[in-house]
């Protein structure tokens, strides 16, 4: 499948330096960031630094190194944050797509909690 990444897109932008950002975790292969138009009390983005698209292009082609520096930098910032599950917990949100409503394609990792954050979707 062919992914086609954008390197002019924002999150890019803030990996080379050219918008700034308030960093709450920097790894070799991941950056975690407040989010400026804060959804929840703890919101925090976190981004591979490697060019993918979405979750499923990142599965499939980045590399093992890069998989668990993600993952656990995900970790980390809940630690961080005060959001993870030995607390009150947190929600995670990944859009990919049009149908995900994905408005910039670089993959991201959006770590919401610090209250109740209702239900995901409504009742069918």
């Amino acid at each position: 499948m062919g992914y086609s990444y954008d390197p002019e897109n924002i999150f890019a932008k803030i990996l080379r330096g050219d918008i700034p950002n308030d960093t709450v975790l920097e790894t070799e292969h991941s950056l975690a960031f407040r989010d400026l138009y804060p959804q929840a009390p703890v919101h925090v983005l976190v981004i591979p630094k490697g060019p993918y698209v979405s979750y499923d292009h990142f599965a499939q082609e980045a590399t093992e190194a890069e998989i668990v520096d993600f993952t656990r930098a995900i970790g980390k910032v809940c630690a961080l944050e005060g959001v993870d599950s030995h607390g009150e917990g947190c929600r995670f949100i990944s859009n990919a797509g049009s149908h995900g409503v994905q408005e910039v394609p670089h993959l991201h990792v959006h770590v919401l909690g610090g209250r109740p954050l209702g239900r995901m979707l409504p009742p069918a």
